[in-house]
């Protein structure tokens, strides 16, 4: 029976992607584990792995395609025995509309990259969790209540016409109301789905009332806008996923975080010292260490030091985090990622450096993997090196604190003896969630992160 290769969800929040490329061809034996296709995420390019063997019957979305959303099927595959005569048509995506057979899968945290026909990152869509049977097929598929289509595994149909049960009466359990075997050995002829039950049962009043308007599409503000540079020469530069994602997630956190914000200066002189004269031993093993990685490890210790601070904001409650994840931005072309250096207060300088750079790298290849650069509890943003004093960062949710560090600069300070010194002085501000952290717990926080860089030896204890 036909299996439809549906577009995979390669993150937790990931909704629709680019089908950026296939690296198959219809005719091609594929086994499991052979790469299908590479996938364009609102992060990254990341490759697409098949799960079961068989033949590439047909490719339903092009390369290029952008915006196709999660669980639409992509190709079909066939199996032994079976030709491209067996392909219901149906399964072809109707063209201008991507997402015509699929709704967005809901975020899963148990997601898996890069692997799998659907939503679950794994043989769930081709092996259901609780009966093992193979993906959705490409047979003709019957319709719900809503005229839309029933979504229910090969075992499942055939189970269900053994039993003259219909689909449409029966309520899917598996991803995304996918009907599996269980659900039809569980259910009843003539039985009614929990859905339509709620339908049935919700008030007759509300059918009197006026609808309610939705709110104008973006088009009209883009062209509204548009007409007020049309004597104007402009480039229009399309949005691609990532931009999406950053302009949407910033917009939540300064509508839905209430911000508030410390600063404060820390000279650097003894931590620039303590710096050189590690870099010089450290120069046979082609460690180089930046002030950056010092930063990164005096904020992980410091979210040992106040723990209540090393915690997220989770909706209805906050979660407090045993191990300091910090995650630092990296300006990447086109926006920025944030990757994770987990368990960060237990790792060496050295060790954090390398890891640093090696993230770095690959997030401005777009080669990072999801659980690279999500969870944490704790950002840095540094624009330093370009020059900047001081600024205020957004934070990332579910984060409860950014700490925003600008350059080092030489500035008259007054010394302990009450003599006026030169020294290099770095401002940075943290940026903190009052939902998380309150105002006393921020400062602490961000005084053993002083303490820490002017002390620098601390870090080695």
């Amino acid at each position: 029976m036909p299996t439809e290769i549906l577009m995979p969800a390669l993150s937790p929040t990931m909704e629709e992607g680019t089908l950026a490329k296939w690296l198959v061809k219809e005719g091609d034996t594929v086994s499991s584990g052979d790469l299908l296709a590479e996938i364009e995420t609102d992060k990254a390019t990341m490759e697409f792995e098949a799960v079961d063997e068989g033949v590439v019957g047909k490719i339903l979305i092009e390369e290029g395609s952008e915006g196709v959303k999660v669980n639409t099927p992509i190709a079909v595959l066939l199996e032994d025995g079976e030709s491209a005569d067996d392909i219901d048509t149906s399964t072809a995506p109707k063209q201008g509309d991507a997402d015509s057979h699929a709704e967005p899968a809901a975020p899963k945290a148990e997601t898996s990259p890069a692997k799998g026909y659907g939503d679950d990152g794994g043989a769930a869509q081709q092996k259901s969790s609780g009966d093992g049977e193979a993906a959705a097929s490409g047979s003709p598929a019957p319709k719900g209540q809503d005229g839309g289509r029933i979504f229910a595994s090969p075992l499942a149909r055939r189970i269900a016409k053994d039993k003259g049960l219909d689909l449409s009466q029966i309520a899917g359990s598996g991803p995304n109301g996918r009907i599996v075997k269980a659900d039809v050995e569980n259910a009843k002829p003539g039985q009614k789905p929990a859905a339509a039950d709620k339908a049935a049962e919700a008030p007759k009043g509300d059918a009197g009332k006026a609808p309610v308007a939705e709110p104008a599409a973006p088009g009209v503000q883009a062209d509204a806008i548009r007409k007020m540079y049309a004597d104007r020469e402009f480039e229009e530069v399309k949005l691609d996923g990532m931009r999406r994602t950053i302009a949407a997630r910033l917009t939540e956190a300064k509508q839905t975080i209430p911000h508030f914000y410390l600063r404060r200066d820390i000279k650097l002189d003894a931590l620039l010292k303590f710096r050189s004269q590690l870099n010089k031993q450290l120069e046979g093993r082609g460690v180089k260490l930046s002030v950056n990685d010092f930063i990164i490890k005096a904020s992980a210790l410091a979210l040992q030091a106040v723990p209540d601070a090393n915690a997220v904001w989770a909706g209805d409650r906050v979660l407090k985090l045993k191990p300091s994840d910090v995650a630092v931005a990296v300006a990447i072309e086109g926006g920025l990622f944030t990757p994770v250096l987990r368990d960060a207060e237990a790792r060496t300088l050295s060790s954090l450096s390398a890891q640093m750079k090696d993230l770095a790298k690959r997030a401005r290849d777009k080669k990072l993997a999801p659980h690279e650069y999500q969870g944490g509890s704790f950002a840095i943003s540094n624009l330093g090196m370009f020059g900047i004093d001081n600024f205020d960062a957004v934070i990332n949710p579910p984060h409860g604190a950014i700490l925003a560090v600008g350059a080092g600069v030489k500035k008259p300070v007054v010394n302990a003896e009450g003599e006026v010194e030169v020294a290099t002085v770095m401002s940075v501000t943290l940026s903190v969630d009052h939902r998380v952290i309150d105002g006393a717990m921020g400062a602490e926080l961000l005084k053993h992160i002083a303490e820490a860089l002017e002390n620098p030896m601390m870090m080695l204890a």
